[in-house]
């Protein structure tokens, strides 16, 4: 499913700049184990009360000296030592597993691990997912160096939390920033285009916005709440500055991949070195001025209008439909369904309906969604099948 775009000329285009590489890097090494995560002691509760500028200093110091020594600088480089780009990237287990974005090692040969200590270490591409911009590496180090963090849960994040994000920026290793949770449950473009040669993309759902400073460098990272867990791996920012040298700068706008969207992805790649995700084959849009609904008939102004079903796909085999009615506004058909619900869940936007597939179904479920059709409200069962 990808959401469409180009017929809506009053939508601008985000500017989505990959926020990961930079500088140099080197060679890889190899496993198939399965992860076993180690425990992480959490920080102790806040004072209650406290608010003094000297309780929020230590906490932040606090999160930093857990967090830090898991969080790793990723140099990579083409077969013959070409150097490619830097990111960021962060323990997941206590096995050597390093968990990244797909977009900091993409067409690269060789992958150099360095960590907080100062211990270095070449690393092997377990797998990666093009939909959710996540890569996983293994290393073979000593325990001691690996320091694995501890995932939190997305689903508990609320918009004005505080998190803190840990990377490398422009090859500045270990840097901190803070910011706060702006938005919840944002959709991009993933990494994987859409079958047809349309040069349109799939979506990738239930990422974070955050304020909190991305820079070149801080591509998967690990963005933590104020118990040092994580939430959430950064991935791109929305910017139209640059530096001198034309790199992307921090406009107070950066995503995050969900840290449940990890827990569902990672132990895939670990073990398969891929992973496949659910699919209704639809494109659809939403958030439409009053005039467009109005062209389109629609008696309510929530939800997620279809505008072309894909032949053949678990949508179109459970009668889902398109508009195909021409009106006024040119591209605009009328006459499609309007998803408001998924297994009963309530979709206000494209963006819940995503969020509610990528979190709790795989292919091969059955899902019912309930579509508004002129004025009557029709439930629609289909099993999803798997992204081509």
């Amino acid at each position: 499913m990808k959401r469409k775009i180009t017929l809506l000329v009053f939508l601008s285009v985000l500017v989505l700049t990959l926020i990961a590489c930079q500088f140099t890097g080197l060679t890889p090494l190899q496993t198939t184990a399965t992860p076993t995560v180690a425990p992480q002691a959490t920080l102790a509760p806040l004072p209650g009360g406290q608010t003094d500028l000297v309780s929020q200093q230590d906490r932040m110091v606090a999160i930093y000296d857990q967090v830090s020594p898991g969080v790793v600088t990723i140099q990579t480089s083409k077969a013959d030592g070409t150097p490619l780009g830097l990111g960021s990237g962060w323990v997941y287990s206590a096995d050597g597993y390093i968990v990244t974005n797909q977009h900091v090692v993409e067409g690269a040969d060789k992958f150099e691990i360095d960590f907080p200590s100062g211990d270095k270490a070449f690393g092997t591409l377990v797998g990666t997912d093009l939909d959710s911009d996540l890569a996983v590496l293994k290393v073979d180090v000593p325990a001691a160096v690996l320091h694995p963090l501890t995932l939190g849960d997305s689903d508990q994040l609320k918009v004005g939390q505080i998190v803190v994000a840990i990377g490398n920026p422009f090859g500045l290793n270990g840097t901190m920033t803070t910011g706060i949770v702006s938005a919840l449950g944002r959709t991009l473009q993933s990494n994987r285009q859409a079958p047809g040669g349309s040069g349109s993309y799939f979506s990738a759902g239930d990422l974070i916005q955050t304020d909190a400073a991305l820079n070149p460098g801080n591509s998967g990272g690990p963005l933590l709440n104020l118990d040092g867990e994580v939430v959430g791996v950064n991935r791109a920012i929305n910017t139209t500055s640059t530096t001198a040298s034309g790199d992307p700068t921090n406009s107070g706008i950066g995503f995050a991949i969900s840290i449940n969207i990890v827990k569902r992805v990672v132990p895939y790649l670990i073990q398969d070195g891929k992973y496949d995700y659910p699919y209704l084959g639809i494109t659809s849009i939403d958030d439409l001025p009053l005039q467009y609904l109005q062209e389109l008939g629609l008696t309510q102004y929530t939800g997620a209008y279809v505008t072309s079903v894909t032949p053949g796909s678990p949508a179109d085999q459970a009668g889902v439909r398109a508009g195909t009615q021409a009106t006024s506004i040119q591209g605009l058909e009328a006459g499609g369904d309007l998803i408001v619900a998924i297994d009963g869940h309530t979709v206000l936007h494209f963006d819940d309906l995503l969020k509610y597939l990528f979190n709790n179904k795989s292919p091969g479920d059955t899902v019912v969604l309930t579509v508004l059709r002129g004025d009557q409200q029709v439930d629609l069962t289909l099993t999803l099948g798997k992204r081509p």
